[in-house]
């Protein structure tokens, strides 16, 4: 049987739409499927690096300056004494905070102007379907695709918050360790250069995010102004509060094929999730549309032979993802068990190794150009 479509995409998140967006460009017929609209408001916002920036640009769909807001500093307390600060070696910016709903708009609008992207309900044959579905894909599961998870104790705790005073572009983290167990505080700017709001990721042991989820605004607030020891001003609470389990997962297997000879592969984090500390997990997302789209791009020249689904393009594509993260999966987890050891002798150790990082320029200067890549 003919199929319908080149490729279809099953998740349409910011991840499926980059990559149908950035398929549609190689003259590909692709299908999305639609989801229903949240009917929570979205409280989301994303650290997006350079190389994020350049891909959203590519299909015109970066945000304007007032919902993308460029960090110039960044400083990072530990849990007694540690402190590492970074500033911006460019006018850009090290990041940039992206307030979600307005990018998933854009991306909306984006994909109505393009004539050979179809977006349905249900999902459709075709020569390659990709899977972006988020961490608890159903096609995945349907698929029995072996998952290695690694949960933590902490669950994440997400909200929107405005300030007494501007942020000045600085974003904000902290690591504490009470007796409760390890949290890490991250307020993000929002609102543009002259804003004065954040967004607020805070991740907890699961007990103390209850405890604090069931708190009124007032108590929530000063809990958050305690925690970041008012350096920030005083917060009022703009937005509700959404909570989500933290874990560090990939899949064994990225690519494979259907029953019916269809090929599928993984992306997003359908395929892997990391701990939010460090603000990599949407960027790691964009990375795999944008391999994906340059490996398929190849049937342009010398590959012009081969089809979407052939398998010489799935295992370039997998090789070369599963490369790519690994050092943010091993930075991440490493940084995060690192922090969550009780010793009091590890405790010192990392707060001396945070003031010793702070001081060589050469290595905070390279990591800060890995981040931003």
């Amino acid at each position: 049987m003919a199929q319908a479509f080149d490729i279809f995409i099953r998740g349409d998140g910011i991840v499926g739409r980059t990559l149908a967006l950035l398929l549609a460009r190689q003259n590909l017929q692709v299908g999305l499927v639609t989801q229903p609209s949240a009917t929570k408001p979205d409280v989301r916002a994303y650290s997006l690096n350079s190389a994020s920036r350049d891909v959203l640009s590519s299909v015109r769909c970066w945000p304007d300056a007032l919902h993308a807001t460029p960090v110039m500093d960044m400083q990072v307390w530990g849990d007694d004494g540690g402190c590492v600060h970074f500033e911006s070696p460019t006018p850009d910016g090290l990041t940039w905070i992206v307030d979600v709903p307005v990018l998933e708009a854009q991306l909306g609008d984006a994909l109505r102007f393009q004539h050979n992207i179809t977006q349905l309900d249900a999902p459709q044959a075709a020569h390659l379907t990709v899977i972006c579905e988020g961490r608890n894909s159903h096609s995945r599961q349907d698929l029995q695709v072996e998952t290695e998870v690694l949960p933590y104790q902490q669950t994440a705790v997400a909200t929107r918050i405005r300030s007494s005073s501007p942020h000045g572009q600085k974003a904000m983290q902290w690591f504490a360790h009470p007796s409760s167990g390890l949290e890490i505080l991250a307020l993000l700017p929002l609102g543009g250069t002259r804003g004065d709001s954040f967004g607020v990721v805070w991740s907890l042991p699961p007990a103390r995010a209850q405890e604090l989820m069931a708190q009124s605004s007032e108590s929530f607030t000063s809990a958050l102004q305690e925690a970041s020891h008012g350096v920030a001003g005083s917060f009022e609470l703009i937005s509700e509060r959404a909570t989500w389990p933290l874990q560090l997962a990939h899949v064994k297997q990225w690519t494979g094929i259907f029953a019916d000879g269809g090929a599928w592969v993984l992306a997003g984090d359908a395929a892997h999730s990391i701990h939010p500390l460090a603000g990599l997990g949407l960027n790691l997302g964009i990375a795999d549309a944008l391999e994906l789209a340059h490996v398929l791009e190849t049937r342009l020249g010398t590959d012009y032979w081969r089809g979407v689904g052939d398998r010489y393009f799935l295992r370039r594509y997998e090789r070369a993802r599963k490369a790519g993260i690994l050092p943010a999966w091993a930075a991440c987890d490493g940084l995060q068990r690192l922090f969550d050891h009780p010793s009091a002798s590890v405790q010192a150790l990392r707060n001396w190794g945070m003031n010793s990082f702070d001081a060589l320029a050469p290595l905070k200067q390279w990591t800060m150009h890995q981040a931003m890549r």
